[in-house]
């Protein structure tokens, strides 16, 4: 069905890189899903990460503006909206008590909802500034990679 996007290396690496891109699954299943597509390691894991920071400094930078917006022209989303930033405040009570550690393991440990997405939220919600936090999600973006490249030959392996 989508052999003319994963026909060839580019077509896999974009369909890596955009997987990586999108809120909930990130490079959990942006990495795997390379890697399941035949794409060569390094090739997976440059897209996989690419595709999973590009939000970052986007998020931390104009989330705020962005849920004030929504609140003021789409007022049905309130109710979403608060639940976002409740969720991202109740996480960031971590952050506020052990500081960068704790939002770099937060984003560190690929489980649903972690990852570069909240962790940006939570880093946008704490007026943590742009230039100290992304350096601090990018260091847990690459170890999620690595252990979702564990994950991932760990269950190729046992599998085929």
């Amino acid at each position: 069905m989508f052999d003319w996007l994963t026909g060839t290396d580019a077509g896999k690496m974009c369909a890596t890189f955009f997987l990586s891109m999108l809120p909930v699954g990130e490079l959990r299943l942006g990495l795997p899903y390379g890697i399941a597509l035949g794409l060569e390691y390094p090739l997976a894991l440059m897209a996989a990460l690419l595709g999973n920071m590009i939000p970052v400094p986007f998020i931390i930078v104009y989330i705020k503006r962005i849920f004030e917006w929504m609140r003021k022209h789409m007022p049905k989303l309130d109710a979403l909206v608060t639940r976002m930033e409740t969720r991202a405040d109740t996480k960031g009570d971590t952050v506020r008590e052990y500081g960068h550690w704790a939002l770099l393991l937060f984003v560190a440990i690929p489980l649903p909802g972690t990852g570069a997405w909240t962790g940006s939220l939570i880093a946008a919600l704490l007026d943590i500034p742009t230039s100290r936090a992304v350096p601090v999600i990018m260091i847990g973006v690459c170890v999620a990679a690595a252990i979702m490249t564990l994950v991932t030959y760990g269950v190729i392996h046992v599998v085929f």
